[in-house]
């Protein structure tokens, strides 16, 4: 059978057709002849995620995104279709998370599988769209209220500045700075000071070292009577002086009471009484003696009678 030429040109045609598809195809990322699948997953925001960026699971390069797209509810969100090459197998419950690939790098997508027993993804699935936090969205959580905090304090210290600025006035600065110069004369003078004492030390350092030494034998003496005082029954001795004083005690308890002849001397008013009158007679008796001597000493050679007196003081007349 002879081929013509329109055949031929015809066979041409859709060679360079079909292989303009596949080679399009390829270019984007789908293998016409594998066995990919097409997952599809919504966000709400995919900032630096573009079309033929890598998707993995477990980290491994199983696909790429081939599109990305307005939903096309009026929600506003992102439809992300993603193509995987690999055969391998998961839940339908699997996530696709969005994640950043470096400081400085885009984003990527990650499949995490689940392996919970449920349907299998199938081709044309819908997954569970998130975001993972990346390290620049973390430091920006960090930095933020961190920056908050800078700004205040900046503030405070603007308001620190100007109050400064308001307390040290002119006036204010030269008191300080003569504050500080008689600060520094005064230093001088006690530097001045010390090294006179030092001075005086070092000339005087005999006389010191003999004041030590005396105070050393001192120490010892006293150590040496503190020996002696334990070692004379000091304790013996007094609990013997507070014995004493107890028995005294009980003494002064008894005169006080009356008790006894010196107690009852004390406190009977009766025998007070009979003692004030019989000093008081026998003070009138020694008056009347030397008044009247004759009447209680009587000398006679002759061997003349005595007068007699009667309790007056009157001379009783005798009969011879």
């Amino acid at each position: 059978m002879k081929i013509t030429k329109e055949i031929k040109v015809a066979l041409l045609v859709l060679s360079g057709i079909l292989l303009f598809i596949f080679g399009f195809n390829y270019l984007k990322g789908q293998n016409l002849l594998g066995s990919s699948r097409t997952f599809y997953a919504l966000y709400d925001n995919v900032e630096g995620l573009t079309a033929s960026t890598p998707v993995t699971i477990n980290g491994m390069p199983v696909g790429k995104v081939i599109d990305i797209s307005f939903k096309g509810d009026g929600s506003g969100k992102l439809l992300v279709k993603l193509l995987v090459d690999s055969e391998f197998q998961f839940s339908k419950n699997s996530k696709a998370e969005l994640y950043e690939t470096g400081l400085i790098g885009g984003k990527a997508i990650a499949i995490v599988p689940a392996f919970d027993g449920a349907e299998k993804a199938m081709d044309e699935s819908y997954l569970d769209g998130g975001v993972k936090a990346g390290l620049s969205e973390l430091v920006n959580q960090r930095l933020t209220p961190l920056q908050e905090k800078i700004e205040k304090m900046m503030l405070s210290a603007d308001e620190l500045l100007v109050n400064l600025n308001e307390v040290f006035d002119d006036k204010t600065k030269n008191n300080l700075k003569a504050s500080i110069a008689g600060l520094n004369g005064t230093i001088s003078s006690f530097k001045e000071t010390s090294n006179s004492l030092n001075q005086t030390v070092k000339n005087n350092q005999k006389y010191i070292d003999s004041i030590l030494s005396n105070a050393s034998s001192l120490t010892s003496n006293l150590n040496k009577i503190t020996s002696d005082l334990d070692e004379a029954e000091l304790g013996e001795t007094i609990e013997s002086l507070q014995s004493t004083l107890q028995k005294f005690d009980s003494i002064l308890e008894g005169l006080e009471k009356g008790d006894g002849s010196m107690g009852k001397l004390l406190k009977d008013e009766a025998l007070y009484d009979n003692l004030e009158g019989a000093s008081l007679q026998l003070e009138q008796l020694l008056q009347d003696m030397k008044i009247n001597p004759k009447r209680y000493v009587h000398f006679s050679l002759f061997g003349k009678k005595p007068k007699q007196y009667d309790a007056q003081g009157n001379e009783i007349e005798q009969e011879d």
